[in-house]
């Protein structure tokens, strides 16, 4: 199924700013008609909910716009594309590291916090 630039905004949830934006950025390359008009299809659809999962990591837009370059060139990118999923993972890996001290460190306070009320309540 083919889309026109409106009704392709609405199915992935984008506006067409956005969308005319990555195309300037060569994140997504739509095809064109024979008029010139821009024309999506199925396939992008996946592309643009790969692109905003990449976004959702917090993967930096120049690392998409890398990513995108090398999807575009083919399957002999493969491993630079796995290169570059690799260290927003490990990335990721850190922050969930970072979240898991911090969770520590709150959920000591409040047990600290329960003993004292536990204290208070019990005199």
């Amino acid at each position: 199924m083919n889309y026109t630039i409106g009704a392709f905004s609405t199915e992935v949830g984008l506006s067409i700013d956005t969308l005319r934006y990555y195309e300037k950025e060569k994140l997504i390359l739509p095809k064109r008609n024979e008029i010139n008009r821009r024309i999506y299809d199925t396939s992008d659809i996946t592309w643009i909910n790969f692109i905003k999962k990449l976004k959702q990591t917090g993967m930096p837009i120049k690392d998409i716009k890398q990513y995108a370059k090398l999807r575009y060139l083919g399957d002999q990118t493969i491993e630079k594309r796995m290169d570059l999923l690799y260290k927003q993972y490990d990335v990721l890996v850190e922050q969930r590291e970072e979240i898991d001290q911090y969770t520590q460190f709150l959920l000591k306070k409040i047990d600290t916090y329960r003993e004292m009320l536990n204290e208070r309540d019990s005199n």
